[in-house]
C-alpha cells in the first residue's frame, strides 16, 4: 500500500472515532466541588478527574485522597460499553466497568478479584459543567457508604 492510501485510510479511520470520543461531555478536567458534595468522613475522594481520549478508548486519571488524607493515584483505560478494564493504584479494585445509558448516564462498577466492591452512576449537566458521582460501597467493617461526589469543569 502506497503511503498516499494508508494515510487515506488511516484519515477515513480517525475522521469515524473523533466525534465519538468528542461527542462524549466526560471528556476534560473535573475538579470535586466539596461544598456541593456529601461524602461520609472517612470516606476517599477523587479530587481530580481527567478523562482524555486514548484510540478508540477513554483514559481516566484520578487524584485525590484516601480517608485519611493521604494522597491517591489511578489509572483506568477503557470503553463505555460495560465490560470490565483494568483499573491501575487503586487497592479497592482492580478492574473498572463503565457504561454508557445515555449520552449523559453512565453505570460504574469497581471489582476486586471479580467482585463488586462500588457500584455507582454518573450523571453529567445538560449544559456540560457538573458532573456528579453517586457512589455505593461497603466499608473495611461491613457498613454501607453512600456518596454523592459533584464536580465542576474545569
Amino acid at each position: 500500500m502506497n503511503t498516499r492510501r494508508m494515510f487515506l485510510v488511516a484519515a477515513v479511520c480517525l475522521s469515524a472515532v473523533a466525534p465519538a470520543l468528542a461527542a462524549d461531555a466526560n471528556l476534560g478536567t473535573w475538579k470535586l466541588n466539596v461544598s456541593k458534595s456529601k461524602i461520609p468522613a472517612g470516606a476517599a475522594r477523587n479530587n481530580t478527574v481527567v478523562y482524555t481520549a486514548a484510540g478508540d478508548s477513554f483514559k481516566c486519571v484520578v487524584d485525590g485522597e484516601d480517608g485519611v488524607g493521604k494522597p491517591t493515584h489511578n489509572e483506568w483505560t477503557g470503553k463505555f460499553d460495560g465490560k470490565d478494564y483494568a483499573l491501575k493504584g487503586d487497592p479497592t479494585a482492580d478492574t473498572r466497568a463503565i457504561q454508557m445509558v445515555d449520552a449523559q448516564h453512565y453505570n460504574l462498577t469497581n471489582k476486586k478479584a471479580g467482585k463488586a466492591t462500588t457500584t455507582g452512576t454518573i450523571t453529567l449537566s445538560a449544559d456540560g459543567k457538573t458532573r456528579t458521582l453517586t457512589t455505593k460501597g461497603t466499608d473495611a467493617s461491613g457498613k454501607e457508604v453512600v456518596a454523592t461526589f459533584v464536580y465542576d469543569r474545569q
